[in-house]
């Protein structure tokens, strides 16, 4: 900010700050429709970050929603500048400038990288097709690819045609690399937040009748593998199977989460549970 005022550009900063600012109101007030407890707003080098706490207990429909209103309020402020250029309401360059902002904002934050709101929509997506840990792993290493790819851009004109480093886009990629490289770290506690909140969702199906999902499992699998086939939006029902029997045994998930939680080795055979 100092910078900007010593080099005439503070006007031009705040407008992004205000544009920054609405893109994340934006996040926030869909986010409280749906009920969801707002932590706090993060500003970071590439804009900012709405923090909550529902991550993991909520719908991939409800988190897609919510990723998807930040970008929509670029679009009706990029249109509204846009127009204020055409009937002269405002200086053309000016219009422009903002338009230009809204769109390059919009666009970036709709990169499949976490946390941006393409990583969200990724995650969103992901989950109607695997389960809840294995997209929590495969964000994780597209979020890494593409944080490589943009450090890579960045050195691409100084490499190909002699030109100067791209300064900005190389510090936003080694910062979005160093926070996907925690995040991927952070997976396992990520899952197991995510097995709290079944809790709430299994207390949800069974009041509304909600359709079961059938997972059959192997005796000799550990707890944790099969809480791994846990999808999100779905309530699990778990058979059973032992080699040396010829019954089928069942099991609520909520019998395969407490297993997770209960401070007892996770690692240990399914078939203990009905011991």
């Amino acid at each position: 900010m100092m910078a900007s005022v010593m080099t005439g550009y503070f006007v031009e900063l705040l407008t992004l700050f205000v544009i920054v600012l609405v893109h994340e109101l934006g996040h926030v007030v869909v986010a409280r429709n749906f009920g969801w407890t707002i932590r706090e707003v993060k500003l970071l080098p590439f804009g900012g970050v709405a923090e909550v706490e529902e991550a993991g207990g909520i719908s991939a429909k409800e988190e897609a929603l919510v990723a998807i209103a930040g970008p929509l309020q670029n679009v009706w402020m990029g249109a509204l500048a846009w127009a204020f250029g055409a009937l002269g309401l405002w200086d053309t360059q000016w219009s422009e400038y903002v338009a230009h902002a809204n769109v390059m904002i919009a666009m970036f934050n709709l990169l499949p990288i976490h946390p941006l709101d393409g990583g969200k929509l990724l995650h969103a997506f992901l989950c109607y097709w695997q389960n809840y840990y294995r997209t929590l792993q495969w964000t994780a290493r597209i979020s890494l690819l593409f944080s490589g790819l943009m450090i890579a851009a960045a050195f691409e004109p100084l490499v190909m045609e002699g030109k100067g480093l791209q300064l900005n886009l190389l510090f936003v990629g080694v910062f979005l690399l160093m926070t996907n490289l925690t995040y991927s770290r952070n997976i396992p506690f990520l899952f197991y937040r995510f097995l709290t909140h079944r809790v709430r969702a299994s207390e949800v199906a069974l009041q509304i009748g909600k359709p079961v999902s059938p997972i059959m499992v192997s005796g000799n699998q550990s707890i944790l593998s099969v809480a791994r086939l846990f999808r999100r939006g779905h309530y699990h029902i778990v058979y059973v199977i032992e080699r040396a029997a010829d019954d089928l045994q069942v099991l609520p998930e909520q019998t395969i989460v407490d297993g997770c939680l209960s401070g007892l080795n996770p690692h240990r055979a399914v078939t203990e549970l009905f011991s």
